[in-house]
């Protein structure tokens, strides 16, 4: 091969190379970030600084402020722009509801001192609270807790025409929400029994239902049967208006002296 074609080959394989090499240059050049602002209005909204529990008293340390956009925040949140005596006002409040971290402060969730005990703060508008005595065997073990809900039956005794004593027991409420059992008003993590200690329960009734269960406690016996919690939504709460005038329920005949009890009355 003459020189001049080796020449003319090693000139063209050297701009090849050099052809390549540049190439993979501008492929693997690495892409250019872009970065964009976007201004975004916000405000400081008082939050819960940690978990809160029901019943805490409030100071600042339980609170600190967020950053938060300003869209999100709702009429009824505690910013910088509330009014100075909003926020002064805040310690020395009882909290009537849990609230987790990072959760917004709003005034009604607390309750300022002087305006009530908590138990009157977490009560609904126009409802009561009322207690009835319990024990292990009338309150499902001592495994009810504070907002479950019970059915409240009434046991009674009374004399039948026979002259001998029948057993009544008759369902006065249903679905009904228990606010505390003894000085309990919130579980604690864990918990899985009330105390045993707790010889009362709390319920929240309407004035009717606490009428007619004052009238039961002194009547006869009360248990209370735990509810599942898939009927906790429904709202069918009941009394029975005509309570001690009508025997609703069933009707048990008393063992005596060896006797067979019978059984009478059953719905």
């Amino acid at each position: 091969m003459k020189t001049g074609q080796l020449i003319g080959i090693a000139i063209a394989g050297v701009a090849g190379l050099g052809a390549f090499v540049l190439m993979q240059g501008i492929v693997n050049q690495p892409a250019k970030e872009t970065t964009v602002e976007v201004k975004v209005d916000v405000s400081e909204v008082l939050v819960a600084a940690a978990a809160i529990d029901l019943g805490a008293i409030a100071n600042e340390g339980l609170f600190r402020w967020q950053t938060w956009p300003k869209e999100a925040v709702s009429p009824s949140f505690i910013t910088r722009s509330s009014p100075p005596e909003t926020i002064a006002g805040l310690t020395g409040s009882v909290v009537r509801a849990p609230l987790i971290a990072g959760e917004p402060i709003t005034t009604d969730k607390l309750i300022k001192a002087g305006q009530g005990g908590v138990l009157a703060a977490i009560l609904p508008a126009g409802m009561r609270a009322i207690s009835t005595k319990i024990t292990e065997a009338t309150a499902a073990g001592r495994l009810i807790l504070p907002n479950d809900h019970v059915d409240v039956i009434l046991i009674r005794r009374m004399r039948g025409r026979t002259g001998q004593e029948d057993v009544v027991s008759e369902i006065l409420f249903r679905n009904v929400r228990v606010l505390a059992i003894g000085q309990q008003i919130q579980n604690k993590e864990g918990d899985k029994s009330a105390s045993a200690s707790a010889d009362t329960a709390t319920l929240e009734m309407t004035p009717r239902q606490s009428e007619v269960l004052a009238q039961a406690n002194s009547t006869g016996e009360i248990s209370l049967a735990l509810r599942s919690i898939a009927d906790i939504p429904k709202k069918d709460a009941t009394a029975d208006a005509d309570f001690g005038k009508k025997d609703r329920g069933n009707s048990i005949r008393v063992l005596r002296y060896g006797n067979k009890s019978q059984v009478s009355g059953v719905n």
